[in-house]
């Protein structure tokens, strides 16, 4: 899945950093492009793994390079006005081989959360390629302002993407850690599910073959329509087979039958674990209209049967009937991972909840600003008329 990747704001840069640290570290041959948006230059300056060519400072003559805070409406300002900066600078680094775009930010903050929509609105008018976003939902602890803003850019970005994808911070907090502590932490899980869902539909290793192939049409097809998405992910550590003695002699058929079957539960069970352990966004995967599943590992690990089984599972479980699955075989892992997709969820209880707390969180903002201006007004004689 070659994906053309832009880390809007803090949130979203840092991810992507992380994502191409990884990336390099495992010897990726998967062809990408990617991008880290900002208005504040420290947050650009601090990315270790983004090449400074591919790093954009935009509203310098606004807020000179110190970000926009949680003002998300001066941070869509901010896009909407140098959109051209950033659309050029997609140009310039080709677009004719991609698969998809992917914006990543986090909603509750200013530059991703305001500027993410509107990049997601030229994208969608300009190229034929789907636009996802994956987009980072704040925690309740970190204030109502956060909230209302992850809502309105939430509702915003849905209107022009192909898909969300939601990552809720509140049911990521990690034991015995503040949330700030949590966010490395968190941005490793993001990295982990996006790097296997780039896995899709690439080449793979010489010598191996994958027992059911999934291309990118397949992801494509999976996360068409609009709407949110949640993902499961598990892995396990890939056990070598102890050595026998007298090896040289053939197996008998039962024995490797055994072995088959053992591996097909294996892989039947990762997927159950993935799907109903937690999930990016945590939600009732029986409102999911359609899904994915993906395995990697080495490829003595992986079973056609297993992932049939998996597939027949799943079926039951989602909304819909389309369940797509496949593998992404490589030996540079000692474990077996699985990756669920589940598309266009509709019961989704954070969601109800950061709705229903941007509702209050704007109630008692407009209160605020009401009762301020009362007692500005207070202040002058009766017979003064307000300007406003």
């Amino acid at each position: 899945m070659r994906f053309f990747v832009i880390g809007f704001g803090q949130a979203g840069g840092k991810i992507l950093d992380m994502f191409i640290e990884n990336e390099k570290r495992r010897g990726s041959n998967i062809r990408m492009r990617w991008l880290a948006v900002n208005s504040a230059r420290t947050d650009l300056i601090g990315l270790k793994h983004v090449p400074v060519q591919d790093r954009i400072l935009i509203g310098q003559t606004v807020v000179k390079g110190h970000g926009v805070g949680t003002d998300n409406k001066l941070g869509a300002k901010i896009t909407q006005d140098e959109i051209e900066t950033i659309l050029n600078a997609i140009d310039e680094r080709g677009t004719h081989d991609l698969d998809a775009f992917l914006i990543l930010a986090g909603l509750g903050g200013g530059t991703g959360s305001g500027g993410a929509p509107v990049l997601a609105k030229h994208l969608s008018e300009m190229y034929s390629e789907p636009v996802y976003a994956f987009g980072i939902l704040p925690a309740p602890e970190e204030g109502k302002l956060y909230s209302l803003n992850a809502a309105r850019s939430m509702i915003s970005i849905l209107k022009y993407v192909d898909n969300l994808i939601l990552f809720d911070n509140g049911a990521w907090k990690f034991e015995g850690m503040s949330l700030k502590e949590s966010f490395s932490k968190i941005n490793e899980e993001i990295v982990r599910r996006i790097a296997l869902l780039a896995r899709a539909g690439e080449p793979i290793e010489e010598d191996v073959v994958g027992e059911m192939v999934v291309d990118s049409s397949e992801v494509i097809n999976t996360l068409k329509g609009g709407g949110i998405t949640s993902i499961g992910y598990a892995t396990s550590l890939a056990e070598t087979e102890p050595k026998k003695k007298f090896s040289f002699f053939r197996k008998k058929k039962e024995e490797v039958d055994s072995i088959e079957s053992d591996k097909a539960i294996k892989i039947a069970s990762l997927v159950r674990r993935a799907a109903l352990g937690r999930l990016t966004l945590p939600c009732n995967i029986s409102s999911a209209e359609r899904a994915l599943i993906l395995i990697a590992g080495p490829p003595e690990h992986l079973d056609r049967k297993g992932l049939e089984k998996a597939k027949i599972w799943l079926e039951e479980q989602i909304a819909g009937v389309e369940v797509r699955a496949g593998d992404y075989p490589t030996r540079r892992t000692k474990y077996v991972a699985a990756l669920v997709v589940l598309a266009n969820v509709t019961d989704a209880p954070r969601v109800k909840e950061l709705q229903q707390l941007a509702i209050e969180a704007k109630e008692g903002i407009e209160g605020a600003e009401k009762e301020r201006i009362e007692k500005t007004i207070n202040l002058f004689d009766e017979d003064i008329e307000p300007l406003i």
